[in-house]
């Protein structure tokens, strides 16, 4: 019997350091889950962290059966060196697991769909990516650990350091870019400049910043378009952040009316109109003529909401209804386009009639006169041209009578 209770022993110790990390692993979630019954969040988000947890009890507790049951034997060390990097990577999952649930119950307690949001949205941003940054590091570490639990590489570790300034300067170099986009990011989440669900203008677009990494920003356009920037863009290029220190924007809307417009009767259409919606918060809603010019007169209404999305649909909501106000009931305060017809000259402005002889036909050659000299053509358009016409066509009729004259006179 004792024989056989020898070679059974690890296993039989195994099975129970297995079943003594369940166990472990059960008390401390309903323990933790006591403690914050509160938090309902927390109940949801703890299943992250119930799968690692596990794997490390239970790593930990096979090792220490393996250890009191078994002799330090060749097969021990090799096993007990697998379960070493599944235990460290066991404990980086939980952790990661762990920044999960922090991030999730700071998330939920400062909530963003409230009409003051602009603290939670700042902490949201800062969380995420501390969360993000928090990660990267527990994955490195570990990395490194279970590299180091090698000895081959523990021997190569003194020249590692050794060249160590040497890598860091060529990443340095082959990595600028990339470097530089991490240290915007740290920079954007920390200085405020920008956060999650801030409204923004870039590049001639309107949207909202959907997330923020530690290398790029993606912002959600409004047509549900995704735009994608390096987070470089955001600390070096001049950008519009509409809700950056409170989300209440004004906003106008304008028309280009009729002299006869009635201003007084649309400035009571205007507060009948804002006094019967929820989009207005109260703040502005005047108007006034900004401009009267070129047979128009330039009616702006200036008006305030509490937020972009509200701000856009009062000024569809108020243009809506101004038009169909004029149209209704003052039809003559729409633009209209003006034709005056000019009377027809009396009898005694008309030209008089043409002369006989040379002057006649200088008159006549003057009115063929053009406006621009440029417009002249060779033979016609002008006196001098008329002349070299009758050089290239040669004597006129009179030139012939006049011959046929002095032939008469000498017979």
């Amino acid at each position: 019997m004792q024989d056989f209770l020898n070679p059974a022993m690890p296993f039989i110790a195994v099975a129970l350091a297995v079943a003594a990390g369940l166990t472990a692993s059960w008390l401390v979630r309903r323990v933790v889950l006591q403690l914050n019954r509160k938090q309902e969040a927390l109940r949801e988000t703890s299943r992250v962290a119930r799968l690692p947890l596990r794997f490390a009890l239970c790593l930990i507790a096979v090792r220490i059966a393996l250890v009191l049951t078994t002799d330090n034997a060749e097969w021990r060390r090799n096993v007990d060196h697998a379960l070493l990097i599944g235990l460290i990577g066991s404990v980086a999952w939980l952790a990661i697991a762990v920044l999960l649930i922090i991030e999730t119950m700071v998330l939920t307690r400062y909530r963003v769909d409230v009409a003051d949001n602009r603290r939670a949205r700042r902490l949201r941003t800062q969380v995420i990516l501390a969360r993000r940054i928090g990660v990267a590091l527990v994955a490195i570490v570990a990395l490194g650990a279970i590299m180091l639990t090698f000895p081959a590489i523990q021997a190569l570790g003194a020249g590692l350091l050794a060249s160590a300034g040497v890598i860091s300067i060529v990443a340095g170099l082959a990595a600028q870019t990339s470097l530089v986009n991490v240290f915007a990011g740290i920079q954007l989440a920390f200085t405020d400049a920008i956060r999650v669900d801030d409204v923004v203008v870039v590049q001639k677009e309107w949207g909202r910043i959907e997330e923020i990494t530690l290398t790029y920003v993606v912002v959600h356009i409004w047509d549900d378009r995704r735009l994608i920037l390096p987070s470089t863009y955001f600390t070096t290029t001049p950008f519009e952040n509409w809700t950056r220190r409170q989300s209440e924007v004004m906003g106008t809307v304008e028309f280009d009316l009729d002299w006869r417009a009635p201003v007084e009767a649309m400035r009571a259409e205007l507060k009948k109109v804002l006094a019967s919606t929820e989009l207005w918060d109260q703040r502005v809603g005047i108007l006034q003529i900004t401009d009267a010019t070129a047979g128009f007169v330039r009616v702006r209404i200036l008006v305030s909401a509490g937020d972009s999305a509200s701000l856009f649909d009062l000024r569809c909501l108020i243009r809506e209804e101004l038009v169909l106000f004029l149209q209704q009931e003052y039809p003559t305060a729409l633009p209209h386009v003006r034709l005056e017809s000019m009377p027809s000259a009396p009898a005694s402005t008309q030209p008089a009639a043409r002369r006989p002889g040379k002057v006649a036909a200088a008159d006549e050659t003057a009115a063929r006169l053009p406006s621009d000299p440029h417009d002249s053509q060779l033979f016609t358009g002008s006196i001098e041209a008329v002349q070299r016409s009758r050089a290239f066509t040669g004597p006129g009729e009179d030139v012939f009578e006049d011959r046929d004259k002095s032939i008469a006179a000498q017979n």
